[in-house]
């Protein structure tokens, strides 16, 4: 793909992030970058007062800089800002990083000179990957913190992973054949301003998300059939009388999914059965639905992003000025991030119901206790819905908004942050424990549905099925779960079970 300084698309950072896509920068962004460079050059030789350019930064803004001064500031604010800890980010989130910074800087709004997109491309094409710690952002200046250890390895400084060996940058650098980069004015604070890793976070895990969405529908359709479920609550008449897109699709899968159903057509026509099944199973395409409408919306909010200037100060050549304004603030993402991780959560909740009626022996429709094949000397699955319980109370605390919590920095002169980066971080675990969760449910199904013998499933839960086993062998007795649901989760993650 191509870096041409105009938007990405979320597939694209999933290409280059988890692909490892090729990257190349479009010949336009050389001639794209030059007038805002021009003019960050022009006002230091005209020596005004400018944010970042020839002043301090945050509660230093006030404190002017002298010419000569102005590169070796920009060094120090790399190093000072550098004060990120906890573990490494996964590859994946630098990668995609490294992209997203490479792009805004092509847009021409930054001031500074082409190497600097250049070097993270090069980064991304050599797989050498800053190693960035995952806390310490406040989302404030966007991720002032990370972004300082992700750049710091263009100078020479901090770590770098070679190909996953971690070393000191300048050790790498020499190696390869690559000089450090020797900082102009404006170009530190360029590289530290933005939202960037952030929107990271947020576009992988929307991938994520959405990947669990369907999951979530293929793993109702299996408890319903495990359970003797009806297959009439997901009628697409009825969900055209309430047209939530989310709805709609959910309803339309889960329908598909059942349809050629021998189990479902041995009791089709048997009221005695059961008039309405529990809200787990029948109201499943409007929680599932709300939330696929939520990621819409992240979606789009993200779409925005990456296309976005989000530097500070943005310098506009078309009127020779240098602004300062708060493009680079975290708090449309922080809001959308929340939403995810709330809409997720949600995933996790339904599904955690769905597991427990297949366990109970009073509401699973004459299934055995636990599933066990010995009920009483064998616990079955009973424990499996424990750590599913676990996961989902922990996804609720979880889904606490991070964009409710602000505290100021930078002696108040940041006094509004968006904690955007910690609304990833915790996204990401919620993520985690949904996979997990829908895992205990397809594997408590699955085993639901084997013992429906003779009847069969529709054909396409059956492939499904297949899928499982192939992962998780058919119940013969005890035997420790936790194995199990680590495998399904693994199969969720790839999107095997969806493909």
């Amino acid at each position: 793909m191509f870096i041409d300084g105009g938007p990405l698309r979320p597939e694209d950072v999933v290409a280059v992030a988890t692909r490892h896509e090729r990257v190349d920068i479009a010949p336009a962004v050389y001639e794209r970058m030059t007038p805002a460079r021009r003019l960050v050059e022009q006002v230091i030789e005209d020596g005004r007062i400018v944010y970042g350019v020839t002043t301090g930064f945050g509660a230093l803004a006030n404190t002017p800089i002298g010419r000569q001064e102005t590169g070796e500031l920009q060094v120090h604010l790399l190093r000072s800002h550098a004060a990120g800890v906890g573990e490494r980010l996964p590859d994946e989130v630098v990668r995609a990083m490294l992209l997203l910074r490479a792009r805004t800087l092509a847009q021409g709004h930054s001031g500074v000179r082409p190497v600097l997109v250049e070097r993270y491309v090069e980064f991304l094409n050599r797989d050498l990957l800053p190693v960035v710690p995952s806390q310490g952002s406040v989302g404030a200046s966007g991720d002032l913190a990370p972004f300082a250890h992700l750049a710091l390895p263009l100078i020479g400084e901090g770590l770098l992973s070679a190909r996953g060996v971690v070393r000191q940058a300048a050790e790498v650098l020499f190696e390869e054949g690559i000089e450090p980069i020797r900082l102009e004015p404006k170009e530190g604070l360029s590289l530290l301003n933005g939202t960037e890793g952030m929107l990271a976070q947020g576009v992988l895990n929307l991938a994520r998300a959405e990947r669990l969405v369907e999951t979530a529908d293929l793993a109702c359709a299996l408890s319903v059939e495990g359970l003797l479920g009806s297959a009439r609550p997901f009628r697409p008449e009825i969900h055209a009388l309430r047209p939530h897109p989310g709805q709609i699709a959910s309803a339309r899968r889960i329908a598909g999914l059942l349809d050629g159903s021998e189990i479902g057509a041995s009791h089709r026509d048997d009221f005695t059965h059961a008039v309405q099944d529990a809200y787990s199973l029948r109201c499943a395409p409007q929680v599932h639905g709300a939330v696929a409408d939520a990621l819409t919306y992240a979606r789009e909010v993200f779409g925005r992003e990456l296309g976005s200037v989000v530097d500070n100060p943005i310098v506009l050549p078309e009127t020779g000025e240098i602004v300062s304004g708060g493009n680079f603030h975290g708090q449309p993402l922080a809001i959308a991030l929340d939403v995810m991780a709330i809409a997720a959560t949600e995933l996790s909740s339904i599904s955690e119901r769905r597991t427990d009626r297949l366990l109970d022996p009073e509401r699973s429709s004459g299934l055995p206790a636990f599933l066990a094949v010995r009920p009483g000397v064998d616990s079955g699955y009973m424990l499996a819905q424990y750590t599913a319980a676990a996961l989902v109370a922990e996804n609720r605390v979880l889904s606490h908004p991070a964009s409710v919590e602000s505290i100021p920095t930078s002696g108040s002169q940041e006094d509004h942050v968006s904690m955007g980066w910690g609304a990833a971080r915790k996204l990401t675990q919620v993520l985690d424990n949904v996979a997990r969760v829908l895992a205990v449910e397809l594997i408590c199904a699955a085993r639901g549905v084997d013992l429906r013998a003779p009847l069969k499933p529709s054909p396409a839960v059956a492939g499904v099925i297949r899928k499982i086993r192939a992962a998780v062998p058919p119940m013969s007795g005890d035997r420790p779960p936790g194995v199990e649901i680590e495998a399904v989760a693994a199969l969720i993650e790839e999107g095997a079970l969806i493909s």
